[in-house]
């Protein structure tokens, strides 16, 4: 009785103490908006906006609109990380897994000693980084040969106190003017640019450390790079991609949900349903395989490469 008692407590404590945050995170949105209202009618900072309007201009040759192929690298962008935030979820609280896996020891990936066994949610987990790491190389190699690189990456220092002028445009809620098809504001171009070239590849490293895949005789290297190190960072690079999903999704129904969505899923820049229509289909076959990665489906596919088990 006590114990449970103890337990109910600490789970009342935990909701207080997150409402205590969910108030107080209000209270300074709000007071961050007035501040910013008040300061853009400033005579200085009106000055220093016009100078910088929230946007770099881009380089000569910068092509202009989304291709087709944008639309479906965002779609498996979107499919892989929604399912990595999941099965990584899973891996850092699940206690009892319901089957294990064990790589079988032949074909490409052969080693001396017996494979290491692990659980089928971190198999999944793995397989899922592996996509999404495939996904990227091919996406960045498109990127720079189309020339589309020129519109996520800083190209000019004016990028800084441009993206500063967009984040204050965007905080006194007199946001700034959106021509995604074209060219993205300087603080978007950032998000994008660290999402891309930063986040990313901090995931993949942080991630590669504390797998399996890492050699664990590698002392030196070891040193420099403790697993402490990279657990300390990958969840947080977890949560980032969260808030950015997050970010991103509401800015582009609150700024013009039909075109922003033709451009990232239709490829014009049009306000048809088009795009809209796609993007709920892809919302749909998310969630399908977010119902369907459960045990009994993922152990017919994990046993493709390996044993699974108990």
């Amino acid at each position: 009785m006590m114990a449970r008692s103890t337990g109910k407590k600490q789970a009342g404590n935990r909701w207080v103490r997150a409402g205590v945050v969910a108030v107080s995170s209000v209270v300074l949105l709000i007071v961050a908006v007035v501040f910013a209202m008040w300061l853009v009618g400033v005579e200085e900072v009106k000055a220093w906006m016009a100078m910088y309007p929230g946007h770099s201009p881009l380089p000569e040759g910068a092509p202009v609109g989304l291709p087709a192929w944008l639309g479906w690298q965002h779609f498996l962008n979107m499919f892989f990380l929604v399912l990595i935030v999941r099965t990584g979820w899973q891996v850092r609280t699940v206690t009892r897994p319901a089957a294990h896996w064990v790589r079988n020891n032949k074909g490409l990936i052969r080693t001396k000693g017996a494979p290491t066994r692990i659980s089928l949610d971190l198999w999944f987990h793995l397989t899922l980084d592996a996509l999404w790491v495939l996904n990227g190389i091919i996406f960045v190699i498109v990127l720079f040969a189309t020339g589309q690189w020129m519109r996520i990456v800083p190209t000019s220092w004016d990028v800084f106190p441009n993206a500063a002028s967009a984040a204050l445009q965007y905080l006194s809620l007199d946001w700034p003017t959106e021509d995604g098809w074209v060219n993205y504001n300087a603080l978007q171009l950032l998000a994008y640019f660290t999402t891309v070239f930063i986040a990313a590849p901090l995931a993949i490293v942080t991630g590669l450390r504390t797998s399996g895949a890492w050699p664990k005789k590698a002392t030196k290297l070891n040193k420099v790079y403790p697993m402490e190190l990279a657990r300390a960072l990958h969840f947080p690079v977890m949560l980032y991609f969260v808030a950015f999903t997050i970010v991103h999704v509401a800015l582009v129904f609150a700024t013009g949900a039909l075109r922003n969505l033709n451009h990232m899923y239709a490829a014009n820049d049009s306000e048809n349903w088009t795009g809209l229509i796609i993007f709920a289909v892809s919302i749909v076959v998310v969630v399908g395989f977010w119902f369907l990665a459960q045990p009994v489906f993922l152990r017919p596919v994990a046993a493709l490469t390996g044993k699974v088990g108990k």
